[in-house]
Parts: C-alpha cells; sequence; structure tokens
C-alpha cells in the first residue's frame, strides 16, 4: 500500500501521525512525505524572508524526521509559512494532485480543517479538491489528523471541531515518533508545551485508553471508497 501526508509545515507530519507512518513502514507499506510550506518566514518581523541558512537546517531536519520514521521520501514545496491563505487554492491543488497523479496513494493522512493554524485549514481543503472521487481516483481512504498546539487550541471554537473516530495502536512505534520529533531542534518544546515529548506520551496515552491501547494516534476518517 502507499501512504501519502500532506502537511502544512515542517514538524506536522511527526505531530499528527509519525508514530503511525513508522508502523506502516515497519509493516512493509511505502510511506511519502509532502510538506507544503517553509515553515519559518512568520516568525519574523515584517514576515521577510528567513535566514538562508535557518531555513537549509530546518529542511535537513525534515528528512532526518522522514529518515527515522522509515518514509521512502519527503517533498518540501516551500510556499509561504502561515500564508498560504494568501496563494491561489488552486496552486495548492495542482501540487496535491501532481503528487497523487505520480504517486498513486491508496491513502492519504492530512491536516484537519477545523485547526487554528490558517495553512492547516488550506491543506486540507486543497487535499479534498485534489481527490475528488472521479473514475481512476487511487486515493480510497483520507484520514483528518490533530497537530499538538493547533487543534486543542482552537478550543473547538473554529468548525468543524476534531472527533476521532479511527485510533491506531502505537504502542510500539510511539518513542520513534519521540525521537524524529527530536530531530527538529527549532521546533521542539519544553513541558507543558504540547510538543513536548512528555505531552506527546501524555496524548498517545490518553488516546490509547480510549479504546484500550497502551498508546494511540486518532484520526478522523474524512471518506472511505470501497469498491
Amino acid at each position: 500500500m502507499k501512504v501519502l501526508v500532506v502537511a502544512a509545515h515542517p514538524d506536522d507530519e511527526v505531530l499528527g501521525c509519525g508514530a503511525t507512518m513508522a508502523r506502516l513502514a515497519n509493516e512493509g507499506h511505502e510511506v511519502h512525505i509532502a510538506i507544503m510550506g517553509e515553515g519559518i518566514t512568520s516568525r519574523h518581523v515584517g514576515r521577510q524572508e528567513a535566514d538562508a541558512d535557518q531555513l537549509a537546517r530546518l529542511h535537513q531536519h525534515a528528512h532526518a524526521a522522514a529518515n527515522k520514521v522509515k518514509a521512502k521520501a519527503v517533498q518540501l514545496f516551500k510556499l509561504p509559512d502561515n500564508r498560504l491563505d494568501t496563494v491561489p487554492l488552486l496552486e495548492v491543488v495542482k501540487l496535491v494532485e501532481d503528487l497523487v497523479e505520480n504517486l498513486k496513494p491508496e491513502v492519504i493522512y492530512t491536516h484537519h480543517p477545523g485547526d487554528l493554524n490558517i495553512d492547516h485549514g488550506v491543506v486540507h481543503r486543497a487535499v479534498l479538491t485534489a481527490t475528488r472521487p472521479m473514475v481512476g481516483q487511487p486515493v480510497r481512504d483520507i484520514y483528518a489528523f490533530e497537530v499538538p498546539s493547533s487543534t486543542e487550541w482552537a478550543f473547538q471554537r473554529v468548525e468543524p471541531a476534531f472527533r476521532p473516530n479511527v485510533f491506531m495502536d502505537v504502542s510500539a512505534t510511539l518513542e520513534t515518533k519521540i525521537q524524529a520529533m527530536g530531530c527538529y531542534e527549532s521546533e521542539a518544546r519544553k513541558f507543558p508545551h504540547p510538543r513536548s515529548p512528555e505531552a506527546l506520551r501524555a496524548i498517545a496515552a490518553r488516546w490509547g485508553s480510549v479504546v484500550g491501547f497502551q498508546a494511540a494516534e486518532a484520526f478522523e476518517l474524512v471518506r472511505s471508497l470501497r469498491p
């Protein structure tokens, strides 16, 4: 099975489904990652271009994290950070369409549309548009993931709220996710921040307790096609 993870920023892919990617790769599935935004310029005064060395390091971290979860490849499209709403949606859709045409994934994991971060919503809509269920569409299932420090920080005031209904047992690969997140030196935070190792373990334990696993990642099934 080919799996494509479409994320807005470097680290979203690990936060959202890092342990699931590792599990799927361990089971012999082919995992690809696409990161749409460059992930750093919004932190700069005036939104000027970030230092080239900073961007290069961040993107090296993305490749290192992909290696940790045994993804086959990661592509970075470097669209403007936290400004995907200023990019014509069609441009984002076309990038995803090209990915789908070239890779022919059966499953896509991507952002939930109710996140606080505007880029997450743009990516979600682009994925849905690019994978319209027409004849010949290879994408069978689409799952939306949560991103700690974005999904829960919307406090269910951005509709729709995240309502997971699919849970992946990641008891054996949770520490791989933690190691992959550790590759992002500029993105990790200390507890009690949601992106800290302690918080990520707590989130996995919480979802695991909901469904009888030691640790789980939670997803909302967007659609599933069964020919």
